[in-house]
């Protein structure tokens, strides 16, 4: 009932309720733009053939992370398929890069101005990984046959340079205005956009998936003896499915709280006296879902390359073969990878030196621990331990879709929304939101969306 109380609430504040509207608003915009096809494309026969690959597929191979992460705009190949992705990609990549360019570092560190220009160099970087990725897009659907389609098909109706330079062109100036849209929802809206339009196009994939459990279990319009699982089954895997998002929760909730001795000052910074006890948050998922991201292209990206230039029934290709489809060769080395960039990302993004200067420079410590290089060690174990339990979590997520496509053959759009990128998003997104309207409500002596204590971000303390 809270729950029911806080959205009731927060549609009595005008300033709330108008940012609410403002974002469904320009949700509701970016979702057209992902069901526009792009000109010169028979958007039908490359459905047909979309689907003809998915049933010959067991799920979970890049086509379908193409699927959840452009909400169905792949598809028809809708001038929205880019996204927001090549924005979010390009952050990444700056993100990454200022670990280890000083320019780039010594932007981060320039307050608001060093971020403007980030951001500047952000956006033309996104143009460019626009125009390549585009390009690439409108070459591959000229050539199918090149990419192992079924069949001789012909998407394109007239294929040629100029096709080429049209989707660029739309596929571009499309992933910009989401961009921009991403921006405006962020600034007059509620919560992040980028992360609330990737939660969008991953929940748009929500009906298909229902109507597909249904069929599972109650059978093809009805139709009982159709149904290929038990209710048995049915109400094991809605069980298995809440505790999946609690552990999902948990571990995006989950912070070790470090103790911060810190000196009292007076108002006005005048001397201090006394001393204050604070708390460092480390957070359990540190990484997010990026190992995720990172993982799995790894693995089929170079496969489909081998396969495609090997010859078949060959040991190369039969190996290559076996790392595409989901069998424990796939999902040992995936599992190992998602481990790998989960340390690596902490490595690159965690700096316990910088840290440690920090807390000295503020005559701050942690209680038995001496300031300096002794607490830079600290915080590395500390962080390194914590890592270890959170990308176990990271993995188990990871691998749950897999294996229940795989044990009990569920089909990939259901068994996508019991772990991986999509819950673990939505969860996080879902709770950040949630929080930001919160705030609002704690702010006007409104009751939060829980009875007992605040929601808190995955950010958040």
């Amino acid at each position: 009932m809270s729950m029911m109380k806080g959205f009731s609430n927060a549609f009595r504040i005008p300033e709330l309720r108008k940012k609410i509207f403002i974002t469904l608003g320009l949700v509701f915009v970016c979702r057209l733009v992902s069901q526009i096809p792009t000109p010169g494309v028979d958007w039908t026969e490359l459905g047909r053939i979309m689907d003809q690959v998915r049933q010959n597929s067991q799920g979970g191979g890049i086509l379908d992370m193409f699927e959840v992460f452009t909400g169905g705009a792949l598809g028809q190949c809708a001038i929205g398929f880019l996204s927001i992705w090549p924005y979010i990609s390009a952050q990444i990549v700056i993100q990454l890069l200022g670990s280890v360019i000083p320019y780039l570092e010594k932007l981060k560190k320039d307050g608001e101005t060093g971020r403007q220009q980030l951001a500047q160099i952000t956006r033309y970087l996104t143009i460019f990984l626009c125009v390549v990725q585009s390009w690439g897009i409108a070459t591959a659907l000229s050539h199918p046959s090149a990419l192992g389609l079924p069949g001789d098909p012909h998407i394109v109706i007239n294929p040629g340079i100029g096709f080429n330079i049209m989707t660029v062109i739309a596929m571009t100036t499309a992933s910009l205005f989401v961009m921009w849209v991403a921006d405006q929802i962020t600034t007059f809206g509620v919560g992040n956009g980028a992360s609330l339009i990737i939660m969008i196009n991953i929940t748009s994939r929500l009906p298909r998936a229902i109507f597909s459990a249904w069929e599972r279990y109650f059978g093809v319009n009805g139709d009982a003896s159709t149904a290929q699982g038990s209710y048995t089954e049915l109400a094991i895997l809605v069980g298995f499915f809440l505790l999946v998002v609690m552990g999902t929760v948990m571990l995006t909730q989950g912070v070790r709280k470090v103790a911060i001795h810190s000196p009292r000052r007076a108002v006005g910074g005048g001397a201090t006296f006394g001393m204050q006890q604070t708390y460092m948050p480390l957070r359990v998922n540190y990484t997010g879902v990026m190992p995720i991201i990172f993982a799995q292209p790894i693995i089929q990206i170079p496969s489909a390359i081998i396969m495609k230039f090997t010859k078949t029934g060959s040991p190369l290709h039969n190996f290559a073969t076996s790392l595409a489809n989901p069998g424990w060769m796939h999902l040992c080395l995936y599992a190992i990878l998602i481990m790998f960039f989960t340390f690596f990302w902490v490595a690159t993004q965690f700096n316990a030196i910088e840290i440690s200067e920090n807390l000295k420079k503020g005559s701050s410590y942690i209680p038995g621990v001496k300031p300096g290089r002794d607490t830079a060690i600290y915080l590395d174990d500390v962080m390194t331990k914590i890592t270890l339990i959170g990308g176990t979590g990271l993995l188990i997520i990871a691998l749950v879709p897999m294996c229940l496509t795989g044990w009990l053959q569920i089909d990939w759009v259901v068994a996508s929304f019991f772990g991986g990128t999509s819950l673990l998003i939505i969860v996080g997104v879902a709770l950040d939101t949630l929080r930001i309207m919160e705030s609002h409500l704690l702010v006007r002596k409104y009751d939060g969306f829980l009875a007992h204590g605040s929601l808190r971000g995955r950010g958040g303390v």
